[in-house]
């Protein structure tokens, strides 16, 4: 493996049309950890995005088209590993994650307490009403299948180590990814960790497709049925 170094951190930013606060997302990012590499994804933008992230010395890695969310995860997630990383961050380049909070995320990895840490936002007036009825809905489900409580299973800030990113590799492309790497990590018993995080809502535009993204959320979590009507044995 080129690189390998088990401790370095690497941090994965999917970007799409998001020029207006990559920036400061890649700034904030390099002022909580100096020495991770930072990998930008841009995932077939039409604006900016790539020129902001690699202004800021971000290494960028384009999608000629927008293949969604997940495949942008996956092309950074196999970069990071194939470059010697050892954790893996990952965080939205909306701006609606705390940089500053990372590390944070990455403590209970580096304490080997934990194989997957997911930041946790609170069910506050902060976020979204219907936000809040679907992340409720699916922190339930998630804690069910996987027999401890998931206070946020809808949070794309997470730390990974290397052992979870190289097991754990789900096929979806979309926002479907996030929630088949949190329920395949459970189901298959990694340490799975929160730190609870501010909850911001920013007001910048969501690419989330609300039926089909849902619809495609919906089919991941039946394939863990036999999981949410009996428990995790």
């Amino acid at each position: 493996m080129p690189g390998r170094a088990d401790g370095a951190v690497a941090i994965v930013i999917p970007a799409y049309q998001a020029a207006a606060t990559i920036g400061t997302v890649v700034s904030g990012a390099r002022h909580a950890l100096p020495d991770a590499t930072i990998y930008v994804v841009d995932d077939g933008s039409r604006d900016a995005t790539g020129e902001g992230g690699r202004g800021k010395g971000a290494t960028v890695l384009v999608h000629p088209r927008n293949l969604g969310k997940g495949a942008a995860l996956r092309t950074g997630i196999e970069r990071a590993l194939a470059d010697g990383a050892g954790v893996v961050v990952t965080l939205d380049a909306d701006g609606q994650h705390p940089p500053e909070e990372i590390p944070r995320l990455v403590a209970p990895i580096a304490g080997g307490e934990a194989d997957v840490v997911l930041g946790a936002r609170a069910r506050t007036g902060a976020m979204p009403l219907g936000r809040r009825g679907t992340n409720w809905l699916s922190a339930a489900l998630a804690s069910r299948i996987g027999g401890r409580a998931v206070p946020d299973a809808q949070t794309g800030f997470r730390a990974l180590t290397r052992r979870a990113a190289e097991l754990v590799r789900p096929r979806e492309t979309r926002y479907d990814f996030e929630a088949a790497f949190l329920l395949e990590a459970l189901a298959r018993g990694l340490r799975v960790r929160s730190v609870p995080i501010a909850t911001v809502y920013a007001g910048h535009p969501s690419h989330f497709r609300h039926w089909e993204d849902t619809w495609l959320l919906a089919r991941v979590f039946t394939r863990y049925g036999r999981r949410i009507i009996f428990g995790a044995r």
